[in-house]
């Protein structure tokens, strides 16, 4: 039995889940997603909540079952609640500003770094060293994150980059002086 599969996704009051084909709508107050429904997997909406169901107790169709309904709570809760990644930047002279759709890292290099905010993510920029990405698509919010964080990855032996919030950077011990 899977057990992340059998479980109920509570709908929160102004969420509806529509059912089309291979696909879920998942519409709320912060949009509107869509999460697959693979063969061999039903949903049915009872009340204030959503069961998904497998059609036999095959082991592909167990971990279907499992990872239909966390894509569709994943979607729930988006288009609700709304998922968040933090952004720390540590270093001397390493900042951020926010113009527009875009933002303008320095982070230490002979040029500023330019970075475009794709559609659907809103990121603000709190002083100048936190970020927050939030958005309702948790894959497009996790996406982006990494990308800003790949600019200029935190390295080992002082911690200097752009990290996420609950990050632990292990620092390594550098040359001793002679």
């Amino acid at each position: 039995m899977s057990r992340i599969g059998k479980l109920p996704v509570k709908l929160p009051k102004g969420v509806t889940v529509t059912l089309g084909g291979e696909q879920m709508q998942v519409k709320g107050p912060k949009g509107a997603l869509t999460a697959p429904l693979p063969s061999g997997i039903t949903c049915k909406i009872e009340g204030d909540e959503a069961r998904l169901s497998r059609r036999n107790d095959e082991r592909q169709q167990r971990a279907l079952q499992g990872l239909a309904r966390a894509l569709l709570n994943n979607a729930v809760r988006g288009v609700s609640a709304g998922w968040t990644r933090d952004l720390d930047i540590q270093g001397i002279g390493y900042r951020a500003t926010l113009q527009g759709r875009q933002i303008e890292f320095s982070l230490g290099y002979s040029h500023p770094v330019i970075y475009r905010i794709p559609e659907g993510i809103l990121v603000t920029v709190e002083k100048q060293t936190r970020l927050s990405v939030s958005g309702a698509d948790r894959q497009k919010v996790g996406q982006v994150a990494a990308e800003i964080r790949s600019l200029r990855p935190p390295e080992p032996y002082k911690g200097k980059g752009i990290r996420y919030v609950d990050e632990v950077i292990k620092k390594k011990v550098g040359k001793t002086g002679a």
